[in-house]
């Protein structure tokens, strides 16, 4: 939700179909939180932490860099790189990370022994990349 949404205000403004849209995020997820959201006493909650001076601001990175706007899914054993530290590659230069892939990855990040999300990516016309043509991304 940090990624998708700015603040608490935007979040509190969202209908069912924006939290669907996230990325990780499923309709009984979304209708679970939108739900939740829409009662009163959430709503007091949420006021009175904000009165008591909770950041309710995204940390989020501002999605400048090489991959702004890319989201990847990975997959298997990098030869380098644990999966943290691609994730935090990803992040660093803008994009984002999903567990699962979809028509909207940009990309899947395939190491030794990947699987079914491989296969998908594959089903799907997803591009592939090995870690040398992920390094090759990142240099722009």
């Amino acid at each position: 939700l940090e990624a998708a949404f700015p603040d608490m205000d935007a979040i509190l403004a969202a209908s069912k179909e924006d939290f669907a849209a996230v990325e990780g995020f499923g309709e009984i997820m979304a209708d679970s939180l939108w739900q939740y959201l829409a009662q009163p006493q959430s709503r007091a909650l949420i006021a009175e932490l904000k009165a008591l001076g909770l950041n309710m601001t995204s940390a989020a990175p501002a999605g400048e860099g090489a991959l702004s706007g890319l989201t990847f899914v990975l997959t298997g054993t990098l030869p380098t790189l644990t999966r943290q530290e691609a994730t935090e590659l990803i992040e660093a230069a803008g994009g984002k990370t999903a567990s699962s892939v979809s028509k909207r990855t940009s990309y899947v990040l395939a190491g030794e022994e990947a699987g079914s999300k491989l296969t998908k990516a594959q089903a799907l016309g997803v591009p592939i990349l090995d870690e040398a043509a992920f390094r090759a991304l990142l240099e722009g």
